[in-house]
Parts: structure tokens; sequence; C-alpha cells
């Protein structure tokens, strides 16, 4: 069975190949290498919001939902990490220990 690829992993490639065509096509015409970068990242750019639209919303709710998800994900470690700073035992702060008695343990 074929497993599906990411939608963040097409949209990317898409993203590139709108920013690299350009440029290289640019490039072997003999355009000077920036403007060439300037006018095939405004290219990218423009074709992505017009011809992107789908991918780009699906990117963005499955970001969404992995934001808000009901339940968070535990993983095995941080359970049994707080399973055991739960059973040990309260210690006194440093500060307190460092104070002595209190003032009003020290009133008659």
């Amino acid at each position: 069975m074929v497993k599906s690829v990411p939608v963040w992993i097409w949209y990317t490639a898409l993203r590139i190949a709108l920013f690299a065509v350009p440029l290289i096509v640019l490039l072997v015409a003999g355009v000077p290498g920036w403007i060439a970068a300037l006018v095939a990242a405004l290219f990218g750019l423009s074709a992505s919001l017009i011809f992107l639209r789908r991918p780009r919303e699906s990117m963005s709710n499955d970001l969404y939902e992995a934001r808000h998800r009901e339940t968070p994900l535990v993983h095995e470690d941080d359970a049994e990490e707080d399973a055991a700073v739960d059973a040990a035992p309260a210690q006194p702060s440093a500060r307190a220990a460092h104070d002595g008695p209190s003032a009003e343990t020290t009133r008659d």
C-alpha cells in the first residue's frame, strides 16, 4: 500500500518550483542575477497565492487541528515523571530552611 505524501511537502515543493523555474529561465535569458531573483520571487509569490489556495488551506487546517487537540499528547516518559514527582515527599523550600524560625514563632 502506498502512503500519501503530506500536504506540507507538496506545498513546499510547488513553492520552490514556482520560484526556481522562472529564476532559471531569466538567468538563461541573460537577466542579471539580482533582478532575476527579484522577479522570480514576485512571480512565485503571486502564482502561489492564486494557484495553491487548496494546499495552503489544507495545510493551515492540519496545523490548526494539531494545535487544538481535545486531549493533549502524553508520552510514556512524561506520565512516569509526573507520577514520580507526585509520589515524592514534599520538601521545604531552601529559603524557609535558611531563614530559620518565622517571626511568629519567635514572639512571646
